[in-house]
Formats: structure tokens, C-alpha cells, sequence
């Protein structure tokens, strides 16, 4: 019994990952570690862009940076609204939610 459960949780958090992982604009696709470039030249201008802030990140040979942390606003579509957070021109995270 409980290995079915494993399983049907399993299935169904599945699709949440994936959904979270691109974005389709018109026909194309966006995935994380995309350039705001590539995110602009596919799905044109967002509705919204704010600056949130900076966040420092350390590299692969241990040396800090500062980068640019904002949030692209796409949408409505279909009443929901999509959020692409970008840190130092990197797409990092990619959320959707139902619009007011």
C-alpha cells in the first residue's frame, strides 16, 4: 500500500518540477541558465521588470561576486501570471501564478 503511494506521489509531483523549469512563450521555449537576451529575442518585453537587488555568489575557484538580481513579469495568459527571476543575466527560477 504505501508503495503505492510512493508512487502516485511520485507521479503527480512529476509535472510541477518540470513546469518549473521552462517557460513557453508563443511557440518558443525558455529554460533555466537562459540569457535575459536569448529570454528577450523569444518572448519580446515582459509586462513588468523590477531590479530586487544584489546577491553575492561565489564561483567555481572560490572568488565573490556581486550580481544583478531582477524579476521579469509575462502574462496574463490564460489568468496566470509568470515570473522569471534572473541573477546576473541568468534565468534562475521560473514561477507561475493565478492573476488577480
Amino acid at each position: 500500500m504505501t508503495k503505492r503511494l510512493a508512487v502516485l506521489a511520485l507521479a503527480l509531483w512529476a509535472p510541477v518540477a518540470l513546469a518549473s523549469s521552462t517557460y513557453r512563450c508563443g511557440s518558443q521555449l525558455v529554460s533555466r541558465d537562459a540569457t535575459t537576451s536569448e529570454v528577450l529575442s523569444k518572448c519580446g518585453p515582459p509586462a513588468s521588470d523590477n531590479l530586487i537587488g544584489f546577491k553575492e555568489v561565489v564561483d567555481v575557484y572560490g572568488f565573490r561576486n556581486e550580481v544583478q538580481v531582477e524579476e521579469w513579469i509575462y502574462g496574463p495568459n490564460n489568468g496566470m501570471l509568470h515570473y522569471l527571476r534572473f541573477e546576473g543575466n541568468r534565468l534562475m527560477r521560473i514561477d507561475s501564478r493565478r492573476g488577480q
